[in-house]
Formats: structure tokens, sequence, C-alpha cells
């Protein structure tokens, strides 16, 4: 179930509006409920996005790639929904 909603939010990704580049505000969960890096990655590739850097970024999943318009991404999700909370398109 996790994996279909970050699915769907992922897809819904490529509609968020251009941030100003500023760091995330994502909610702390404990590590034992946040969502598998390689489930989130898969969810991702999924979705259509090439990643080049995959990492932790305080209390939130943070992607440097391209979507599948061959854009530039930055997007921060949260660690247990994978949901966006933020992103930053180039």
């Amino acid at each position: 179930m996790k994996n279909l909603s970050a699915r769907l939010a992922l897809a819904l990704c490529a509609s968020l509006p251009v941030f100003a580049h500023a760091a995330a505000d994502c909610e702390a969960h404990p590590k034992e409920q946040w969502m598998k890096e390689d489930a989130l990655k898969a969810a991702l590739r999924d979705a259509g996005y090439t990643i080049r850097k995959f990492h932790v970024d305080g209390n939130c999943y943070e992607m440097y790639g391209h979507n599948e318009k061959g854009e530039r991404v930055e997007i921060y999700m949260d660690t247990v929904t994978g949901r966006p909370v933020k992103a930053f398109i180039d």
C-alpha cells in the first residue's frame, strides 16, 4: 500500500510548481517506520525519473535527477509515505 501511494504521489510531482531553492520541512518519523530506500527508488524509476543522486537530508529523502521530459529535478520526499514535500525543476 505504501508503495502504491508513493507511486501516485510521485506521478503528481511533475505538476508541482517550481519553488525557490530552500530546505524542505519534512516531518520527523522514527527510522523503523521509514519506507525502504530501494522501494522509493523503484517507484521513482517507474514514474519515469532517472536518479543521479539519492540520500537522506535531515528528515527527508532527497533525489537529484531528471524527469520523464529530461528536465533536471530535485525532490524532497517524506520518509514514510514517499510523498513529495518540495520539488525544484530546472
